[in-house]
């Protein structure tokens, strides 16, 4: 803004405070030019002079006067018609013109109006007058030119804001990628299940996460993650949760323990919901605060153990098509100290499957403002009972589409779909 600053105390408008006003004199008469011109020199105004309307316009294509004063009744070319061609020269600045005529008819003063001629002077020229007509065309001018003068401020304003938007819109693209590289992998196979994941931001970026870690030998963490807000803040805080939460730095991950022959276990998901409570109100001085599902999934038997703290219920779906949603409900994270986290556990069967999802699709509106809420989810799982991993997430976000009438989402949508083959 200090460029800005700069650039527009720097810019003049083509005239500057101070600057001689030009007038040109156009008449016929030699006489009368020679009165006018000694009046307007000795007002300190710098003066053109033309015997005739063809002169005065090519005067006028080479040098642009502030005010003209012509007479109207000339041989060959008229003052009315010498307006009507001012007007249409490519002028950059406005130019005032005053028609000196003996005619005072309504008729013949609407005629000198729609010509373009901003002002009359009836003959024989009173000096007071012409000065006090003068100036009032200077008033306008001067308006004129500070009109001018801020429409180059907003012109150059929209052009630095338009460069600094793409400059911005770039980056968030490179974010974008950056961020779809927390959530790399969107669909693992293992010999007994399925995972698959879904991570649509409203903008450019968002405050969703989803993704997995190896655990015990057999096991899987899975983590959901809904930040406060949509924006880059919420963004920069889903890669430093992203980080407490790695599947590449296990020695990093808050939800595991090193045991004494190298290899590592879960701890227990409320456990570790309360670590990175503790965590976020100590070492981030943020006022987001997130909502947080967290579980331990044993891939031999099925047996899931949950922390939730604020994120929807996980819904579960058997294998004869029945949903479930149960779970604690719980706290967001990051908002006071002292909380107790509870946890839970699902048994999951040959042929069930979970799914767990941000609050951007129950809560996700139609053009009347009704949300699609659980019953709405329940509902899209019993009919899309038989499609399979990623086509399944992909089914959800064409169907959360018809029901809003739109692509564009209010929220981010993201989501985890477990599918236990046994």
């Amino acid at each position: 803004m200090h460029a800005l600053h700069y650039m527009f105390s720097n810019r003049q408008s083509s005239k500057n405070v101070g600057e001689v006003r030009s007038i040109l004199l156009v008449d016929d008469s030699k006489l009368q030019r020679k009165i006018l011109s000694s009046l307007v020199k000795r007002w300190g105004f710098k003066v053109l002079e033309a015997e005739s309307g063809e002169q005065a316009l090519e005067i006028c294509k080479t040098e642009q006067p502030d005010i003209v004063l012509s007479d109207w009744m000339m041989p060959g070319m008229s003052g009315l018609e010498l307006c009507r061609s001012f007007r249409n020269l490519p002028n950059d600045d406005y130019g005032y013109f005053i028609i000196l005529t003996s005619k005072g008819e309504k008729d013949e003063v609407a005629e000198g109006l729609r010509a373009g001629a901003d002002d009359f002077l009836t003959k024989p020229i009173n000096a007071d007058e012409l000065r006090a007509r003068i100036s009032a065309g200077e008033r306008i001018l001067d308006m004129q030119g500070e009109l001018t003068y801020k429409n180059c401020m907003i012109s150059e304003t929209l052009d630095e804001l338009q460069r600094v938007y793409d400059s911005l819109d770039k980056d968030l693209i490179e974010a974008k990628k950056l961020q779809d590289s927390l959530t790399r992998e969107r669909h693992k196979s293992f010999p007994t299940a399925e995972l698959s994941l879904l991570l649509r931001s409203s903008g450019h970026v968002g405050g969703d996460l989803v993704g997995f870690y190896p655990a015990a030998k057999n096991h899987l963490g899975l983590y959901a993650i809904d930040v406060s807000g949509h924006g880059i803040s919420s963004a920069l805080m889903t890669a430093r949760l992203a980080g407490y939460l790695s599947a590449s730095a296990p020695d990093q991950n808050v939800a595991l323990e090193r045991l004494e022959d190298g290899t590592y276990q879960s701890l227990p998901p409320s456990e570790v919901i309360g670590v990175l409570n503790d965590l976020v109100l100590d070492e981030m001085d943020t006022e987001h605060y997130f909502t947080l599902l967290l579980a331990d999934v044993n891939l031999l038997t099925g047996e899931m153990v949950l922390g939730q703290a604020g994120q929807p219920y996980p819904a579960v779906q058997r294998a004869d098509g029945s949903v479930e949603q149960n779970g604690t409900g719980g706290f967001p994270v990051g908002l006071m100290f002292g909380i107790k986290f509870e946890q839970f556990e699902i048994q999951l069967f040959k042929g069930d499957r979970i799914l767990i999802l941000s609050d951007g699709v129950t809560e996700c509106p139609d053009p009347d403002g009704k949300m699609f809420e659980e019953e709405g989810l329940e509902r899209l799982m019993s009919d899309l009972h038989d499609v399979k991993g990623q086509a399944f997430l992909d089914a959800l976000i064409w169907n959360l589409m018809s029901f809003a009438e739109s692509d564009d989402f209010p929220d981010d949508v993201s989501g985890i779909l477990f599918e236990f083959n046994g």
